[in-house]
C-alpha cells in the first residue's frame, strides 16, 4: 500500500513553493496535475525508478555503489528535461523567437546529457520515466513553457550541487561538474529571456538571483519533481 502525504507534509520545507514562485508560478498552479491533483495527495511509492520521497537511497557516505545511484538520479532528471524540451520543440508553440531558440539549443544539450550518462552507466542505467502527456502539453504552452523551464533548470542546478560532495569517483565528479555548469547557464539564459536581466526586474527573476546557490537533497528534489505533475 503506498504511503500518502498531503500537500503541507510534502512541502514542509517550502521547496515547492520557492521553486514555483521563483519560476513565476504560484504554488497551486505549479501543482496543477498528476499525482497532486484531486484530493491533494501524492503516493510515496517508487517514482520512475527512483526511491520514494520517504525512502531516498543516496547516502552521504561515499562508495562506488552510491556513485551509481547518484548518476542514475542525475540521468532521470536529465530524461525529464530532455523530454520536456523535445516536446516543446515538436509543438513549436513559443511566445517569442528567443524562447524557440532557447528550446532548440537546450533540447540538444539535454539529449546529449542523457546519452553521456547512459554511456557511462552502461547496463546499470535506469529507464526513462513515463510522462503525463496532458500535463506536458500544459507545461509547453505559450504561457507555461518559460516558467516551467526555469523551475526545471533551477531544480537541476540545485540537485547536482546537492550530490557533488557525495561522489567518490574522480571521473564521475568531473562528469557531474561539466553538466552542472551547463545547467546553470541554461537557468540564467531562460531567466534573462523572461526579463530577469531588465532594469527594474524583480530580484527573484534575476539570471543570478542569489550570492550563493543552495544545494538540494535527493528527497527534497523529488518533492519538486512530483510537484511538476509531469510524470505519469
Amino acid at each position: 500500500m503506498p504511503h500518502l502525504v498531503n500537500l503541507e507534509q510534502l512541502d514542509v520545507d517550502g521547496d515547492v513553493r520557492d521553486v514555483a514562485e521563483s519560476a513565476g508560478f504560484d504554488r497551486s498552479t505549479f501543482l496543477r496535475t498528476g499525482a497532486l491533483a484531486g484530493a491533494g495527495l501524492v503516493a510515496g511509492a517508487s517514482i520512475f525508478g527512483l526511491p520514494s520521497i520517504a525512502e531516498a537511497k543516496i547516502s552521504s557516505k561515499q562508495s562506488l555503489a552510491n556513485d551509481i545511484r547518484i548518476l542514475n538520479y542525475a540521468l532521470t532528471l536529465e530524461y525529464l528535461e530532455a523530454a520536456f524540451y523535445e516536446a516543446a520543440v515538436a509543438a513549436n508553440d513559443f511566445a517569442s523567437p528567443e524562447l524557440k531558440q532557447f528550446a532548440q539549443v537546450v533540447a540538444v544539450h539535454e539529449a546529449e546529457h542523457v546519452a553521456f550518462l547512459r554511456k557511462g552507466l552502461g547496463k546499470k542505467a535506469v529507464k526513462a520515466p513515463k510522462l503525463d502527456m496532458t500535463a506536458v502539453a500544459g507545461a509547453i504552452s505559450k504561457t507555461s513553457f518559460g516558467p516551467t523551464a526555469v523551475a526545471l533548470e533551477d531544480t537541476g542546478v540545485a540537485a547536482y550541487a546537492g550530490q557533488g560532495p557525495n561522489i567518490k569517483t574522480r571521473g564521475y565528479v568531473q562528469a557531474a561538474l561539466s553538466i552542472h555548469s551547463v545547467e546553470a547557464r541554461h537557468a540564467a539564459w531562460i531567466r534573462c529571456i523572461l526579463g530577469g536581466g531588465a532594469v527594474g526586474a524583480s530580484p527573484k527573476s534575476y539570471p543570478a538571483p542569489a550570492t550563493f546557490d543552495k544545494p538540494r537533497s535527493e528527497s527534497r528534489t523529488l518533492k519538486i519533481v512530483v510537484g511538476t505533475g509531469l510524470l505519469a
